[in-house]
């Protein structure tokens, strides 16, 4: 399963509120999708929650989401370690903040041996930055010797992405707008 978390800060706006307020309100829904994939036994699920193109919000926004997910990081970690979830945070970790990165690097070794769930959560990741990291370590694999041009085919390729070894989603749902995630994943998984 994936889901794309979009629309929180919309959602805030429509009823008056701080953008922050609609990221806040998206915690727990993130965390009923997570428990709702451990109840039922889906092995991988990846949350896409803060794009490469969101660097281009405005810096207080940024800022509040940058502290957002270590705080949510610090609060939610024990729970997932005991409910068996791994979790692995996906995307370009050399533009998060000092901070952010040690609570992740904790949080990824803390749960490294779960096995119940695979929980990404894509932060500072982009499809074409994916595409970019991979094509640059093929690269680099040829002109090392390690690895022959022609040898370079779909298989390889995707092992040089950020989900290798992940199952291919089976449901991919775009949060956002009026549509609310907990009532599609309660009724239609």
């Amino acid at each position: 399963v994936a889901i794309i978390m979009d629309g929180n800060g919309r959602w805030a706006e429509q009823r008056g509120l701080a953008r922050h307020a609609g990221h806040k309100q998206g915690i727990p829904i993130v965390r009923m999708c997570i428990e709702e994939c451990v109840r039922r036994g889906i092995g991988a699920l990846t949350l896409f929650a803060f794009s490469s193109e969101n660097w281009r919000r405005p810096e207080a926004e940024v800022s509040q989401l940058m502290t957002l997910f270590v705080e949510s990081i610090e609060r939610e970690v024990p729970e997932l370690h005991a409910n068996g979830v791994r979790l692995r945070v996906i995307g370009d970790r050399h533009t998060l903040g000092v901070r952010l990165q040690a609570r992740v690097a904790e949080a990824e070794h803390e749960t490294r041996a779960n096995t119940r769930l695979a929980l990404q959560v894509a932060l500072s990741y982009g499809g074409r930055w994916d595409i970019l990291q991979a094509t640059r370590s093929l690269a680099q694999a040829v002109a090392s010797g390690s690895l022959r041009a022609a040898d370079i085919d779909e298989s390889r390729f995707g092992a040089a992405l950020e989900l290798a070894g992940l199952p291919d989603p089976d449901l991919f749902i775009r949060t956002g707008g009026e549509r609310r995630i907990s009532n599609f994943l309660l009724w239609n998984l």
